[in-house]
């Protein structure tokens, strides 16, 4: 199946034809299989024979293996199933927290294989020696997948601040007190595809693994120490001109309130951040303050139920705004918010209803992913580069 480029789109070459025509293959068999060829050949559109002879190549690459004969009950001889590598390639996805490091490994059908994590506060920390216990978290779990016979394809890491576009750079990370940190000098274990804001990830773990139909035009809000936004727009990531699109954390809903660490004044996470509602609640902080909140808000602490509805109210401003510029299908709430979620959605949907046009108003979910979504999306980002490209992750 091939298609017609764009005006601005350059041809593609034979092999350029070869290498998406083997991702069309891989990401059939990954999102249906076992199938055999011929089934295959009907979902990509290409005839038996080229199909035949890419699914030869992936086999080759130890990307895909035949199981046997199909027993499909159709009419004709049966072919031989085709599946995932059971040794296959695997993401390794890491995440850098202002409370806690993570690293996951995942394979190619989207199921974790190793996890490890440390908690502990990093605010403060100088890089280097975050970054060290990231690298042993990175060795743990590599470690434990190619003691199962999996390959390590690469790593994707989570952070939760601006990153320059298309860099390994973070120019600026409020709540660890980074400012152009480039994690390539201080990650040298495996091949680091990709840095990334940790809404970002998240947002495209929303889209990957959500729900089914996921919305493709949406905006992911996801609440922890700080607040981050992402917006997607027909399945795909808005970035803008320098990677630093959704930084809803720091629009001001109250210009003339309290100091910010980005430098302004009154920003939403002054307002609706882990730290502003445990200060509203009369809490302190302790190692996991989003459990404390909900067990309080789930026992009626008058409190914390009043400082919750004020965040939500906080954060239905915000995306007030987001919602007449960008009318998206929906808003999805993750990270803290999908544990606090019941206290916080009265209010912001009040102030939704107040500030938005009712024929254009989202609907609002919660994410399923949680806490873990940049985690997920990390590592999904690198089994969908295998999948997008698999001549280049094999043998």
């Amino acid at each position: 199946m091939t298609t017609t480029p764009g005006p601005l789109t350059r041809p593609l070459t034979q092999q350029g034809i070869r290498r998406r025509n083997l991702s069309l293959v891989l990401h059939a068999v990954a999102a249906h299989g076992p199938l055999s060829r011929a089934t295959v050949a009907g979902r990509v559109g290409l005839t038996r024979a080229a199909v035949s002879s890419l699914v030869d190549e992936l086999i080759r690459t130890g990307l895909l293996i035949e199981l046997g004969r199909e027993q499909s009950g159709t009419v004709g001889r049966p072919g031989s199933a085709l599946a995932l590598a059971p040794n296959g390639p695997v993401g390794i996805g890491a995440e850098v927290g202002v409370d806690h490091l993570t690293v996951c490994a995942v394979d190619l059908h989207g199921k974790v294989r190793a996890r490890a994590t440390v908690e502990g506060s990093n605010r403060g920390r100088e890089a280097e020696p975050v970054l060290k216990e990231l690298t042993e978290l990175l060795r743990q779990v590599t470690d434990a997948v190619k003691a199962e016979g999996l390959r390590p394809a690469g790593t994707a890491v989570a952070v939760p601040g601006l990153v320059a576009r298309d860099t390994h750079t973070v120019v600026r990370a409020p709540n660890l007190g980074w400012t152009d940190v480039d994690v390539s000098e201080f990650l040298p274990y495996g091949p680091l595809l990709s840095v990334d804001n940790e809404a970002n990830l998240g947002a495209l773990a929303e889209l990957w693994l959500g729900g089914d139909p996921a919305p493709q035009d949406f905006v992911h809000v996801s609440v922890e120490i700080g607040i981050g936004a992402a917006v997607v727009i027909e399945g795909r990531l808005l970035r803008g001109t320098h990677g630093y699109a959704g930084e809803l954390g720091h629009v001001p809903v109250r210009p003339e309130g309290p100091p910010c660490p980005c430098g302004g004044r009154g920003c939403l996470e002054q307002y609706a951040g882990e730290e502003a509602v445990l200060r509203a609640a009369g809490l302190t902080a302790g190692t996991r303050p989003v459990d404390l909140l909900a067990t309080r808000a789930a026992e009626g602490d008058p409190a914390v139920r009043r400082a919750l509805r004020a965040a939500g109210s906080a954060l239905g401003v915000a995306l007030a705004g987001a919602v007449n510029l960008l009318d998206p299908q929906a808003i999805v709430l993750g990270g803290a918010l999908s544990r606090l979620a019941p206290w916080l959605l009265p209010s912001l949907e009040r102030e939704l209803t107040r500030r938005t046009t009712e024929s254009a108003r989202p609907t609002l979910t919660v994410s399923r992913l949680g806490s873990d979504g940049p985690l997920l999306g990390a590592a999904h980002s690198v089994v969908r580069a295998v999948l997008d490209d698999p001549a280049a992750y094999g043998h």
